[in-house]
């Protein structure tokens, strides 16, 4: 029960299939979260098999479950072989990482996730960052305010929005949701008022937490991590991500670079699995309505 409230795990059955466990494999759980995946990944291994879960968040790390074939890693993914190292693994079967917010996340008013409850803004997965959400609306210039509105959160009038922020601040310092939605208000469509501040504290969240920069190091570390044959399954919720991924995996680098033989056949290093990204059913949608938006993508490396 409390495990289903913490977290419910978006394409959880796609994933594990897509992933081909074998029972004596070594696989990698890029986060942890609510331990939703990591639990059906250790289900599915046989003593010799072993999963390790990476999680920054110390309430993901509070919540996990205790199995001899888990070992839970307080760290962050991007500094997944670095970790793998230290544990003595060299080559792994899998990588899953699901990029989604746990719902403890966004149903914690203290950790500031969500513009539906009064609270801090906060925004770190991370809570020992230096850097959380209210020192990034008293820092930043107001071209990266702006940058970080339009690129990250994709917003028309990330200018303005920013423009807001920056003339508030020089009165009083914006540190909670309800101030941060006060001074946005006049440049947030009536209409779309939910999309639009779901992509303010989009962009935001993914800014104090480096997200896409985490997502790039993650990618670029795993066809170091993995073992020919072996399955990278990704799990993204927006189109920043989507698209590094899917670019990703067509091609084997950051930049989306197709790269040819003389004879023009790929040098990707990873064959796609998944042509088109696996979605959830209308009935995950009616369960767990956040899986909406979730996309599944798996490649193997050649």
């Amino acid at each position: 029960m409390q495990e289903t409230t913490y977290h419910i795990p978006a394409l959880l059955s796609e994933t594990i299939e897509g992933l081909e466990i074998r029972p004596d494999g070594t696989y990698v759980d890029a986060t942890l979260g609510g331990g939703g995946h990591s639990r059906a990944i250790v289900e599915r291994l046989s003593p010799q098999g072993h999963l390790y879960s990476f999680d920054q968040d110390i309430d993901a790390i509070r919540h996990a479950f205790a199995d001899p074939r888990l070992t839970v890693v307080h760290g962050n993914f991007k500094y997944l072989t670095n970790f793998l190292r230290y544990y003595g693994v060299d080559s792994v079967d899998g990588i899953l990482a699901d990029l989604g917010v746990s719902f403890h996340h966004f149903d914690d008013p203290d950790r500031g996730f969500s513009f539906r409850w009064e609270g801090r803004l906060d925004m770190r997965m991370n809570q020992k960052s230096p850097i959380d959400a209210t020192k990034l609306l008293a820092d930043y210039t107001l071209e990266q305010l702006t940058d970080i509105f339009h690129l990250l959160g994709e917003l028309k009038n990330a200018r303005k929005i920013a423009q807001a922020i920056v003339a508030r601040r020089q009165s009083e310092p914006i540190t909670t949701v309800e101030q941060l939605r006060q001074v946005i208000a006049p440049y947030i469509n009536p209409r779309q008022e939910k999309k639009e501040l779901a992509q303010v504290f989009q962009a935001l969240r993914i800014e104090v937490n480096r997200e896409l920069d985490a997502l790039k190091a993650l990618l670029a570390q795993s066809l170091k991590a993995l073992r020919p044959g072996g399955r990278l399954a990704i799990i993204t919720y927006h189109s920043l991500e989507d698209r590094l991924v899917k670019n990703f995996m067509k091609t084997g680098n950051l930049e989306g670079k197709q790269e040819k033989d003389f004879f023009g056949k790929s040098l990707s290093p990873l064959k796609l699995i998944t042509s088109k990204p696996l979605t959830a059913s209308d009935q995950e949608i009616e369960a767990n309505p956040r899986s909406r938006s979730a996309k599944l993508r798996i490649a193997e490396k050649i």
